[in-house]
């Protein structure tokens, strides 16, 4: 009785928790700025220390478990010719599915329902306009032609997350957002995730469950630090993926010369995704040759080791999952960084200008 209590409970609350509305401002609150860092400067130094992935750990021992309750379910079955046993299994599964999504939400998850970031900042209303967009395109452009001989002749460092300069870079970027402590930057590891990776063009992504970082280990070392950026913005607890590039950008303006020429190629490949036939041919002729040929290796790289329905469908995926976490564009949202970028209020140094915190109630 206390295990089916327990099961049914464990449903319930997750039931509950996935489908109550939380108020953004007590997330960011509690959550967010409060329990959350907390958390995350203790578990992220800890699986730094560790070579491999404790996802795949995870993963592997997960799948290991449910296939092994399967069997002995089947085999029940077979012997005994009760269903009872089949739905049994299936409630010991759907309590630890809820369990899953609890311990998600907790360690990270609910990082996707705290206060909006054009809320937070400065950020005029409406769409840019297709002009200014195609503008920041050759501002990108512009960026890297002047970037690209120093940011290649001093190369770039295989371990971002030892690089002290670029990681003062991503604190000075957090404290300009957040009066939150800054989290930890975590290490860029190889998972047995990379042929997926691969075959459907993902970068890298983060283990809520470990708080760690698993980067696509084809990556080009050029694109190497925005992709760190971006995912140590996740850890910050910026779970929407606009918010996570916004973030991941303005650490890379903050940093060296390598860290910037990433940082602006990957604006670039924003925008081209954003303007029309002929905006894209007049970004491609803004470029000098250096650059062109680095744009030319990143989509070889892309194009080498993907599987187009693979790609389909894990995007697919991927986009019923955002949604499920209330964001409402899907994988659209990646593009929303060039409106963020565009409508944010900067002082100079590219510092994001902060609104007045509203009184609490009662002052």
């Amino acid at each position: 009785m206390i295990g089916r209590t327990f099961k049914l409970g464990t449903v319930g609350l997750a039931l509950i928790a996935a489908f109550t509305p939380i108020a953004p401002d007590a997330v960011e609150r509690w959550f967010s700025t409060g329990f959350y860092p907390v958390l995350q400067r203790q578990v992220t130094p800890l699986s730094n220390l560790l070579p491999f992935a404790v996802l795949d750990v995870l993963a592997v021992t997960g799948c290991a478990a449910v296939v092994t309750v399967v069997i002995r379910a089947m085999k029940r079955l077979r012997q005994t010719r009760r269903r009872l046993s089949v739905l049994r299994v299936l409630g010991d599964l759907a309590a630890a599915a809820a369990l899953v999504y609890l311990g998600f939400l907790v360690l990270w998850g609910f990082n996707y329902r705290r206060v909006p970031m054009a809320e937070r900042l400065v950020v005029e209303a409406g769409a840019p306009t297709s002009q200014a967009v195609a503008e920041l395109g050759v501002e990108a452009a512009t960026q890297l032609n002047e970037l690209y001989d120093e940011a290649h002749r001093v190369g770039w460092d295989e371990t971002p997350w030892e690089d002290e300069a670029f990681r003062g870079a991503f604190a000075s970027a957090q404290r300009a957002l957040s009066d939150a402590s800054p989290s930890a930057p975590g290490r860029l590891k190889r998972t047995l995730f990379s042929p997926y990776f691969r075959w459907t063009g993902v970068d890298g992504m983060i283990n809520p469950f470990g708080l760690e970082v698993l980067a696509n280990s084809d990556l080009l070392p050029f694109e190497r630090p925005f992709v760190a950026a971006h995912e140590w913005s996740h850890l910050a607890g910026y779970a929407d993926e606009a918010e996570a590039n916004f973030v991941g950008w303005l650490t890379c303006m903050r940093a060296g010369v390598p860290a910037r020429y990433s940082g602006w190629l990957f604006l670039y490949w924003q925008v081209n995704g954003e303007v029309d036939e002929a905006g894209h041919a007049r970004l491609t002729n803004a470029l000098s040759a250096g650059p062109r040929r680095d744009v030319k290796a990143a989509v070889e790289r892309l194009r080498r080791g993907q599987l187009p329905w693979l790609r389909t469908a894990g995007w697919r995926v991927y986009d019923q999952y955002l949604k499920a976490n209330r964001v409402e564009e899907g994988v659209r949202n990646y593009g929303a960084v060039v409106t963020l970028i565009l409508r944010t209020r900067f002082e100079p140094g590219w510092t994001p200008v902060r609104r007045a915190a509203s009184p609490a109630p009662g002052s």
